[in-house]
């Protein structure tokens, strides 16, 4: 989980993410999204995602095509949605009390 946190804490990353979210796109074409950062550095962001999990990498051929791995999420949803029902919780208690009181 702490890797999939770290990899959307960055900006480009969570662009990259919603590049390839719906299809698969060729490595060149997300460099192509990112013109004020070098390839390099896009092969970087790249392989964080892949390396946490969020994203599928198929050859094909001489390109490098990413999709989505929404399956990658699981754990970090997991955990937010535990927190976020805990807030919930006692946002509810504290209505049900001055509802009351």
């Amino acid at each position: 989980m702490d890797e999939v946190l770290v990899a959307v804490a960055d900006p480009t990353r969570r662009g990259i993410l919603l590049l390839t979210r719906d299809r698969e796109v060729a490595a060149g074409e997300i460099a192509a999204r990112f013109p004020m950062i070098s390839r390099p550095a896009v092969s970087q962001h790249l392989r964080v995602l892949v390396h946490a999990g969020l994203l599928d990498v198929r050859r094909d051929g001489s390109r490098r095509l990413y999709r989505l791995r929404a399956e990658g999420f699981a754990e970090a949803a997991g955990f937010l949605d535990t927190m976020w029902a805990a807030r919930l919780d006692n946002l509810k208690r504290e209505a049900e009390k001055e509802h009351k009181g």
